[in-house]
């Protein structure tokens, strides 16, 4: 999708018409993208409830704990955790089952597709049972009130299998897979250490990083890391993760608001065994009368409908639209069609130019789409013009009324500062 360019040619009404359905468009993206994104990165934070009682370990410093988690290689582990993730978004009444179906098809999807379904744990609380057995074999099964959805990875198939509707997503493996391999397994949990490492990554010389005692995690010892930006103007207040301290791997993720209050995402597993997991887990036939959806289809209803479409392809669109993210050495820089990004470590905030307006006001969407705007949505000015502040407990955006987006894990005044320091 090219950014919208006017035509001097068209008339005042047919203008409107075109910039009511750009902001459409618009809002369209802004909502799913975030979605997706949020639940990606809630899928990347496999880990735990901690027991009572602290246990008595020897002494380890903040980067012994770090090299102990990179030189973990727990292959095989059964388990059961719960994950609970607060936003703060509003309570939309069921509103946000149609924009998930909206960010990723129409009637021409299948609920046991694992791109839509995973999308769930973007908010509320969910119980999961996870297995791996190696980087070829991986389940896991969300449990539901009567009814069980479960993504399994073994060897070069993917089956999505949602019990409640009896339909089967059958997908395969895009390449091998083994240490490097990659493809649409990724959305399938592989080892916590490989989760873990990519909250790591954030770890530079804007953070302080601890370790805060012990815990006991589902009935293992483990040592607390504690992360937390240097940085005033972060949405993010501290990121704690429990590290088993036989195995290296992180039991327990807990990232918690500068604002105070709950914690954003709270994973942690409730029971957790390192014994290979039977054959048999990894097994799946169709259940008899199932429905049963090949991936191809739900890519060839994606391009005749313009519905269905998965995280990847999202994802492509759009930076496509926006620009893409830029390398570690083109920051600062502001190539034509790429994104800029002001400020550093927690306080680093992506810019992008849509090339035209704004996100409409919620009277201009109008219904539930509207009030759903609205409800997030803080009307702001200054030297960059007039704009929108969309809001979570944990990203943020501002979108202007002239297309640009600014967008981070920052506040209010933060984005305000980075729009006012881009004119």
């Amino acid at each position: 999708m090219a950014p919208y360019a006017s035509d001097d040619s068209t008339t005042a009404g047919d203008g409107d018409d075109l910039r009511a359905a750009r902001r459409r468009k618009a809002a369209r993206y802004v909502v799913p993208v975030t979605v997706v994104g949020v639940a990606a990165a809630t899928i990347g934070l496999v880990p735990a409830i901690a027991d009572s009682g602290d246990p008595d370990l020897p002494e380890i410093t903040a980067q012994q704990l770090i090299e102990k988690i990179a030189q973990s290689d727990v292959q095989q582990l059964s388990g059961t955790f719960k994950i609970t993730t607060d936003l703060g978004l509003p309570d939309l009444g069921g509103l946000e089952s149609s924009l998930t179906s909206g960010a990723m098809g129409s009637g021409d999807g299948s609920s046991a597709d694992p791109t839509a379904k995973l999308t769930e744990l973007a908010s509320g609380t969910h119980t999961l049972r996870v297995a791996a057995d190696g980087p070829d074999r991986q389940k896991l099964s969300l449990l539901e009130n009567a009814a069980e959805y479960s993504l399994i990875h073994n060897g070069k198939d993917i089956w999505g299998y949602d019990s409640k509707s009896n339909e089967v997503f059958h997908g395969t493996a895009e390449e091998p897979q083994g240490e490097k391999g990659k493809g649409r397994t990724e959305e399938v949990p592989a080892t916590p250490k490989d989760l873990t490492e990519e909250a790591l990554k954030a770890v530079d010389d804007t953070t302080s990083v601890t370790v805060d005692g012990t815990a006991q995690v589902a009935g293992r010892d483990a040592y607390r890391l504690l992360i937390k930006p240097k940085q005033s103007g972060t949405t993010v207040g501290a990121i704690t993760v429990a590290v088993d301290a036989k195995t290296g791997m992180p039991l327990k993720f807990t990232l918690t608001p500068s604002s105070g209050g709950a914690a954003v995402i709270d994973a942690g597993f409730t029971q957790v065994d390192f014994a290979k997991p039977a054959a048999s887990t990894f097994d799946f036939t169709p259940p008899k009368g199932a429905k049963v959806t090949e991936e191809g289809e739900l890519d060839g209803a994606a391009s005749e409908h313009g519905a269905a479409k998965s995280e990847d392809e999202l994802r492509k669109e759009f930076e496509k639209e926006f620009g893409g993210p830029k390398s570690e050495g083109e920051r600062g820089k502001a190539p034509e069609g790429g994104p800029e990004v002001i400020g550093e470590g927690w306080n680093s905030v992506a810019v992008f130019d849509t090339g035209g307006e704004g996100v409409p006001s919620g009277a201009e969407v109008g219904g539930d789409m509207g009030g759903f705007l609205d409800s997030l949505g803080d009307k702001v000015t200054g030297k960059f013009g007039s704009g929108t502040v969309f809001k979570t407990r944990l990203i943020n955006a501002l979108i202007t009324d002239d297309g640009k987006v600014y967008v981070g894990a920052v506040d209010k005044d933060a984005l305000v500062k980075a729009a006012e320091s881009a004119k």
